[in-house]
């Protein structure tokens, strides 16, 4: 096509009603590039989907993603297998005296395990729960602490699973150059309201500063478990051995952290370097017999494939999306209504709404991106102040959402039943939601 009209609108309006209805993103996303490419070419639909597969799959931003992506998870599942994680929580639960600094101790632990919300969510829940029960903390609140430190810390710190994803996305989509995906993110973390405050908000709560709202102060203090089981990361084991130390968990962070400031903040040599430091410090500490260590970096890649599928996928969605002139179009119809101090407000509220429907958080990012920073740019307004509403969106849609993966994990992890959880926290999710909101029209106004 060579002038975009209102069908170009079609693949992404299928999408995110395919989304809706199914919650499940990857269908979502392969059902907008059917469409488009039936309405770019109908009779050759099956063979352009195998070509624009075969492109995504040979870009260089790809694979880096599916590399670093896939030994995150590997260093997360070894983290796990050992009981390393598990060591490091129990150390610290140790040091809580009451309610609330066990509570705090639980927000620090999620704090410091910043690496994937996945390992955030199971390892802080299942460590620090015989520590709040013991000061007649309800599971619920628990489980608020746990998701609240889970996938916002993951987003305002870079070297994350999220962050590895974000940053390429906007490479792929266009918003930064190659290699500069990662920049252009970092530019854009004073501006992911949400996270910092849903983050920042879970002191107040522990202190009580922030009082209990809703259903989380008719549960009170410490209820049977509705879910007592834990939920496994591979297959680590469910009790620590006396052999593992907080040094099993600190040395792989640490190595990761410092491999890749050592080579110029490149996250893949350093979490290349971070795995293969870990499986040797395992393997001579016979920790694991060497097979088993080889087997656990395979099951860490298996982990990370529905997010994996989910980039690809949604890159696939990207260009069918620029064939049809999609950001073009909606430039150009939407333009003369909006206001730059209007749209990081009014992104900021959409996209939570179709991420908390959706129970989706990278694969609605992705498909905003294309969409979203074009308008942005031509209107004046910030693209890092743009990309800051779109992720506080995606981080709202994972924290909120009643079906997301956090909301699961971290409900499991803390011994809870889902619905309980994402009932007691939601109160405290729109707290967050609305001050970010108020943030990012202020800030609008500042810049």
């Amino acid at each position: 096509m060579t002038e975009p009209t209102w069908i170009s609108l079609v693949p992404a309006t299928v999408a995110v009603l395919v989304a809706v209805w199914s919650r499940r993103p990857i269908e979502s996303l392969l059902a907008g590039v059917l469409v488009g490419l039936l309405l770019l070419e109908p009779s050759n639909a099956v063979a352009n989907f195998s070509s624009v597969l075969l492109d995504v799959m040979m870009d260089e931003t790809i694979a880096w993603i599916i590399i670093v992506c896939g030994l995150m998870g590997s260093l997360i599942a070894l983290l796990m297998r050992v009981g390393a994680a598990e060591a490091f929580s129990r150390s610290l639960a140790a040091r809580a005296s009451n309610s609330r600094t066990a509570l705090l101790y639980t927000w620090l632990l999620g704090l410091l395990i910043f690496i994937d919300d996945y390992l955030n969510a199971l390892a802080v829940g299942a460590a620090m729960r015989k520590v709040t029960d013991k000061f007649g903390i309800s599971r619920e609140k628990l489980a608020y602490v746990v998701d609240s430190t889970a996938a916002p810390i993951c987003v305002i710190v870079p070297v994350s699973t999220w962050a590895v994803f974000f940053a390429g996305v906007l490479e792929t989509s266009g918003a930064a150059p190659k290699g500069e995906g990662m920049s252009l993110y970092l530019s854009a973390i004073p501006y992911m309201f949400y996270p910092w405050i849903a983050v920042l908000l879970v002191p107040l709560v522990a202190i009580g500063r922030v009082p209990d709202l809703g259903l989380m102060k008719t549960i009170g203090r410490s209820q049977p478990s509705a879910n007592p089981d834990n939920v496994k990361f591979g297959h680590e084991d469910s009790s620590c051995s006396p052999n593992i130390k907080m040094y099993h968990f600190l040395l792989p962070i640490v190595a990761l952290l410092g491999f890749s400031a050592w080579y110029d903040l490149d996250v893949q040599l350093g979490v290349i370097m971070a795995v293969g430091m870990t499986t040797a410090l395992y393997g001579f500490q016979k920790l694991l017999t060497w097979t088993e260590l080889f087997d656990t970096i395979l099951d860490g890649i298996k982990i990370m494939l529905p997010a994996l599928t989910i980039c690809v996928v949604a890159f696939m969605f990207k260009e069918v999306n620029d064939q049809l002139g999609l950001a073009t179009y909606v430039i150009e119809k939407v333009t003369p209504w909006l206001t730059p101090t209007l749209l990081p407000l009014l992104v900021f509220a959409t996209m939570s709404i179709i991420s908390f429907a959706t129970g989706s958080s990278w694969g609605v990012f992705a498909i905003a991106i294309p969409i979203v920073l074009p308008l942005a740019e031509s209107i004046g307004v910030s693209t890092s102040l743009a990309i800051g509403a779109l992720i506080s969106a995606s981080a709202f849609g994972s924290h909120a959402c009643f079906y997301s993966d956090a909301t699961v994990l971290a409900s499991q992890g803390s011994g809870c039943g889902v619905m309980e959880h994402a009932l007691t926290q939601i109160p405290y999710a729109i707290i967050a939601a609305l001050i970010a909101g108020a943030a990012l029209t202020a800030a609008t106004a500042i810049l």
